[in-house]
């Protein structure tokens, strides 16, 4: 497809001369039940126009819910929702403009995938040449060229997932909503399926809501991060914000791997003074979620952890008990007496760790304040 056509293939269902709201998708004070349980307490969000923004959390959190309270396949019990500035709480799906993936691609077997392609436009009678014409550009959008006659059952996981992603953008939606759309791919397809979603996003503009567990997934391909818990959204940034400025404890041990290491919150001036295991150390106060004299619970990504002689300047003293080698980094599992019976693990690069820290090698621990962050110890709130 040319740029040319990839534009006229973005904006001909809206006017040049009618410029759309900068805000796409906004939920104010949406509350969802099932029965006796909540599954989103009173949630409110903006979605900026163009953006892609991943909901983010683990199973029973809300965010399908949320996702299908924008898609209207679920109703609101109170609050209300807008799409392209227009409120849509009682509108049925099929008047919402959106397009949507399923985590089953939920093809129709017996059609090809030029029908499946269509069916949207055929419900909403839109001429045949004009079908056949967005069809053949949705499927060349989706590197699936040639592929019309095929039926669901002779494509590959990968090729059924671009069918039904060519099936949701084919209508030209003001919004695209992504159920965990990857998970029944193998690794180094969800990769590539991953870049290549990107890229199609990127080139029509569409505003798209992702839904993934996936923490990987949502830090490398968001705009912004929505992170869900309990039906309450607990943070949103943009990736990197997420991982390293967490607001609560929850995103700071749910987004990435961390060590949880006990202390307290001994003292502030320019900057916060914690106490671990009888040392100190200084942290940018924003950093610190605490009262001064609280316990507290520190949170340390491993790659933030480093490993040197012991001497005066370490924070604490560790013994290697094991290696995990990752491929391209190794995990390195410490035993810090200070600590009782924690254990820490430090993430490095290369083989060269293996042979500097052998499983029995004694070392001191410095840790880069950039990676730590620490809340008021939970079993003190």
């Amino acid at each position: 497809m040319s740029t040319a056509q990839a534009h006229d293939f973005a904006t001909a269902a809206t006017p040049l001369s009618e410029p759309r709201p900068e805000i796409a998708v906004r939920l104010d004070g949406v509350l969802k039940r099932f029965g006796d349980s909540i599954a989103l307490q009173k949630v409110s969000l903006k979605i900026h126009e163009g953006e892609f923004i991943t909901l983010l959390g683990p199973s029973g959190c809300g965010k399908t819910t949320l996702l299908n309270l924008i898609a209207g396949f679920a109703e609101a019990d109170t609050g209300e929702i807008f799409i392209d500035n227009q409120l849509v709480t009682d509108t049925p799906p099929y008047q919402r403009e959106i397009g949507i993936v399923f985590q089953n691609y939920a093809l129709f077997p017996h059609m090809s995938v030029t029908k499946n392609v269509g069916y949207g436009l055929r419900m909403r009678g839109v001429p045949k040449a004009e079908i056949n014409e967005r069809v053949a550009q949705a499927l060349e959008l989706v590197k699936l060229h040639g592929y019309g006659e095929r039926k669901p059952s002779e494509l590959s996981g990968g090729q059924q997932q671009r069918v039904a992603l060519a099936r949701a953008l084919v209508i030209r939606p003001k919004v695209l909503l992504l159920d965990e759309p990857f998970s029944a791919l193998d690794k180094n397809l969800r990769l590539s399926m991953q870049i290549e979603l990107k890229e199609i996003q990127r080139k029509l503009g569409v505003t798209t809501v992702f839904v993934t567990h996936d923490q990987s997934e949502a830090l490398s391909m968001s705009d912004r991060v929505v992170v869900m818990s309990a039906g309450h959204i607990r943070q949103i940034g943009d990736p990197d914000t997420i991982y390293r400025r967490p607001e609560d404890p929850f995103v700071a041990s749910f987004v990435g791997d961390v060590n949880i290491l006990p202390g307290r919150y001994m003292s502030h001036d320019d900057q916060a003074t914690l106490e671990i295991s009888g040392n100190s150390l200084r942290l940018p106060k924003e950093r610190v979620q605490a009262k001064v004299g609280d316990r507290l619970d520190i949170h340390v990504r491993p790659e933030n952890i480093q490993l040197d002689n012991l001497g005066p300047h370490s924070l604490l003293s560790a013994t290697v008990v094991a290696h995990a080698f990752q491929g391209d980094h190794v995990d390195i599992h410490l035993h810090v007496p200070s600590l009782g019976d924690s254990r820490l693990f430090v993430r490095q690069s290369g083989l060269n760790s293996l042979r500097r820290w052998p499983v029995g090698a004694v070392a001191g621990l410095t840790f880069d304040d950039e990676g730590v962050c620490a809340f008021t110890a939970a079993d003190q709130t």
